[in-house]
């Protein structure tokens, strides 16, 4: 697995995976595929470093598919004898992270247990790959067991959430934030999920799929027993981008950095990816030093707050800044930041919201009340782009792929992106979320990492 080779194209890159404590995983001969890349970049003439995330796609193969298609549109639109024309001498590596990202072990949220309770190894088998998303322990798992055992008890979703299946989603609510320590607060009504469940989407196709990369429904009409543990499951893959990303990427930007000064350095991140590389440059609290800044970042319909690189967040009564405002107040990004945008990424539209109302965001005051005439308390820069006081941001629409973009420095660039970011030919239930393998936004990618 060293290179991987991008089909139909001269261009091959590393992919580097991760376990989901943050580990590089060892190759079949025992070494770490990020020495490889380190000997390489001190030993060949490489003039510029693009590190890719992708999103919540779950497998190895997952993330090959999605590189493949990213970097096979980067070739199309800018071949390498052209981009040398405009830098003599160019010379790229391709680095793709992979991190665990998979919801479930099956990657079906929507499974309905078709099992007795008592002690039958499916369910045990069922409750194990649940307990591994939301947190891996005893208590975890009893009231997983309690959650299942109703959801096959009841034909119909009763009115109420029983007794014994509220306790069993504290227990789960508890158990998962126990290492959460205070940035991220998981606050909210159990009943009140239920019941918003029970009256959400009456008129929308039940096939209809809304997913960040996995193919797996995330706001099914279906099942509501299981709606909180799907919730949790999608909060903790969020926490687990920003961890792996403020640890292990940070580490590796570092490290990559320190092998030669002129080296460029441009980050690229999708769908919860956006997170990962936002992580990646600004870092843990205690381990945030950069050696320098990256010369151009790329948040591709991004899930992650439109508020979270701003000094102050709107909503809120505690006056906290955007996690990720250090991005922008140290300047760690000497080029350009550019986003997209698109009205038909339903992931980005219907399930951040979702997942935001159990304490996705930063902190815990918000006021869900206040009426905006623009902008939400909770979204996604996937629709609204990077919004906040005191950020220098340009908003204009993606551009053809025959025409060239004038970027500039320490600018936020939001390209309204729906006219390129769809699904051809597709219907009303479609997903656009992860159509960005397009010669659009590839030249997009191409003009902010040579804007400077």
């Amino acid at each position: 697995m060293p290179i991987e080779q991008v089909s139909g194209t001269s261009l091959e890159y590393y992919l580097i995976a991760f376990d989901e404590k943050g580990n590089e995983r060892l190759e079949e001969d025992k070494t770490l595929l990020s020495e490889t890349v380190l000997k390489v970049l001190s030993t060949e003439k490489i003039t510029d470093v693009f590190l890719m995330s992708h999103g919540w796609l779950g497998d190895i193969p997952g993330a090959k598919d999605q590189y493949q298609k990213w970097i096979a549109a980067m070739a199309k639109q800018a071949e390498i004898q052209k981009i040398q024309e405009l830098r003599p001498g160019f010379n790229p590596l391709l680095i793709g992270l992979h991190w665990p990202s998979k919801p479930w072990g099956n990657e079906d949220l929507n499974a309905q247990p078709s099992f007795d309770v008592a002690g039958d190894s499916e369910l045990d088998d069922l409750i194990e790959d649940y307990a591994g998303q939301v947190s891996d322990s005893e208590a975890t798992k009893y009231a997983l067991r309690t959650i299942f055992g109703a959801s096959i008890e009841y034909d119909t979703p009763p009115e109420s959430l029983p007794p014994e299946v509220l306790a069993a989603y504290q227990v789960l609510i508890e158990e998962a934030t126990l290492d959460n320590q205070d940035e991220e607060v998981v606050d909210f009504d159990p009943e009140s999920i239920y019941q918003a469940s029970l009256l959400e989407d009456e008129n929308a196709d039940e096939n209809a799929e809304v997913s960040f990369g996995i193919g797996s429904s995330i706001a099914s009409v279906k099942d509501k027993f299981l709606k909180l543990p799907r919730l949790l499951s999608y909060w903790k893959m969020k926490v687990r981008a920003r961890q792996i990303g403020e640890t292990s990427g940070f580490n590796l930007l570092t490290k990559l950095q320190s092998v030669k000064h002129e080296v460029r350095f441009h980050l690229i991140g999708h769908s919860f990816g956006t997170i990962v590389v936002s992580a990646t440059i600004a870092g843990a609290r205690t381990n945030n030093i950069l050696v320098r800044p990256i010369n151009s970042l790329t948040l591709i319909q991004g899930a992650v707050s439109l508020w979270a690189y701003t000094s102050q967040v709107p909503y809120r009564n505690n006056l906290l800044a955007g996690y990720f405002h250090s991005i922008i107040a140290d300047g760690r990004v000497n080029g350009p930041i550019i986003t997209t945008q698109s009205i038909h990424d339903k992931a980005v539209k219907m399930a951040y919201p979702i997942a935001g109302t159990i304490g996705l965001q930063i902190g815990q005051d918000i006021d869900f009340d206040v009426n905006t005439p623009k902008y939400p308390a909770l979204g996604g820069i996937g629709l609204y782009g990077i919004q906040g006081e005191g950020l220098n941001i340009v908003d204009i629409n993606m551009l053809p792929a025959n025409e060239s973009y004038t970027f500039e420095k320490g600018k936020i660039y939001n390209l309204e992106s729906s006219d390129y970011i769809k699904v051809e030919n597709g219907g009303i239930f479609s997903d656009a979320h992860s159509e960005i393998d397009k010669p659009e936004v590839a030249n997009a990618v191409w003009s902010a990492a040579f804007s400077n």
